[in-house]
């Protein structure tokens, strides 16, 4: 099934209003500074907008992001985060569009809402933060899911997984400035590719879109041109996926609650070099 093959968990998915129809990047002037002067120039910027995540007429965090793949981020953080157990619990998605920002209104049940008033998360969160508002430790660092997929990946397939990142990042490209996620099949082939000023963000749109698509996370692997941040290696583990590699180095915790899970953890995935940081079995020779 393709992208453009998308299905939506609800069936009442629709944006509304007229506002804030921004774009991944805008074109800006700047003076370039140099030993001879200061020299006007121009280049696009990224751009980012406030987007409210609404739970049952309650707004449960506020994130800033690159404006596109709303639906996505909607089912990716709402499967990611736990907020619910399953993508059949997730109903309609509305995208209300204001002229200062986003709403994403996300239907779930009520069970659901009554435990997410618990968490008490309802506060302005700063670009990609994962912890952001979050009041108990517990909800913050969570049992990681154990992964069951026994499956390997050859070091041939992280290397084509990596040499194909950079040209599925266009608003990188131009702005320099803006991550990316993506889902690749165990050869490296890459499915799935999102882009946002947050890592997280990024992780969550592509993790919505392989629900959207009924693809199954576990029969692939993630890349990230990031560090790997325990946040993104506890929302991998909610999807089951066996490994995932990133660009830079991981943190301590990562490695810890990558372990635990039964996760590979790849880091400095850069040309045909990576350091394997937990589970080394899960690559094959």
């Amino acid at each position: 099934m393709g992208e453009s093959e998308l299905r939506e968990p609800g069936t009442g998915n629709r944006e509304q209003g007229t506002g804030n129809r921004a774009q991944p990047s805008e074109r800006r002037s700047y003076t370039r500074l140099s030993d001879d002067g200061g020299v006007i120039e121009e280049s696009a910027i990224a751009v980012e907008v406030p987007v409210a995540f609404i739970y049952g007429s309650r707004s449960h965090v506020v994130m800033m992001c690159t404006p596109t793949d709303f639906e996505d981020l909607a089912v990716g953080f709402t499967l990611s985060e736990e907020i619910v157990g399953s993508a059949t619990d997730i109903g309609d998605i509305v995208v209300q569009r204001h002229e200062r920002g986003v709403e994403l209104s996300i239907a779930i049940p009520q069970a659901a809402q009554d435990t997410l008033r618990d968490r008490a998360r309802a506060i302005s969160a700063r670009t990609g933060c994962g912890l952001c508002g979050v009041e108990a430790i517990d909800d913050a660092v969570r049992a990681p899911h154990t992964i069951g997929s026994s499956l390997t990946f050859s070091k041939d397939a992280l290397w084509k997984a990596s040499a194909s990142l950079d040209a599925r990042q266009p608003h990188n490209r131009e702005t320099h400035a803006i991550h990316a996620a993506a889902w690749a099949t165990p050869d490296g082939e890459l499915k799935i590719v999102r882009e946002d000023v947050g890592r997280h963000n990024a992780l969550d749109k592509v993790l919505g879109a392989l629900t959207r698509t009924g693809t199954d996370a576990r029969n692939g692997f993630l890349i990230v041109t990031s560090r790997a941040s325990f946040e993104l290696v506890q929302k991998a583990a909610v999807f089951g996926v066996p490994m995932l590699a990133a660009v830079s180095r991981p943190t301590a915790l990562a490695i810890n609650i990558a372990e635990s899970a039964g996760m590979c953890l790849v880091g400095l995935l850069r040309g045909k070099s990576a350091n394997v940081y937990s589970r080394p079995e899960r690559i094959s020779a």
